[in-house]
């Protein structure tokens, strides 16, 4: 009889747990575009997720050989806002910028 109660009481506890939400979002655009050289792609999900991206080969083969990128991503917060972030990555470092990204001190 304990068990049984045991059981009811956890399968309850099992159903009462909140559903996530991004669990059934489906995927509306991915595109992407990969040559030697560059690159690009993008996506956008139902539950508010979308990206893209873009790089290229600098200084292809010298010494000095990188990738320099740009791109951008956004997603809804808990609190229902919507984040977007800028970035570039290159030989400075990956430099990001967005209203709620704090921004760092001049030296």
């Amino acid at each position: 009889m304990k068990f049984i109660i045991v059981f009811a009481a956890l399968f309850a506890v099992v159903l009462a747990a909140p559903a996530n939400p991004d669990a059934d979002a489906q995927v509306l655009r991915s595109d992407s575009d990969v040559g030697p050289e560059s690159y690009s792609y993008g996506y956008e999900t139902s539950n508010g997720i979308n990206a893209q991206e873009e790089g290229h080969l600098i200084n292809a083969g010298s010494d000095n050989e990188s990738i320099a990128v740009k791109g951008s991503f956004q997603f809804v917060g808990d609190d229902g806002v919507t984040y977007t972030i800028n970035y570039v990555a290159d030989e400075n470092g990956f430099q990001p910028q967005g209203a709620h990204v704090p921004v760092a001190p001049e030296a």
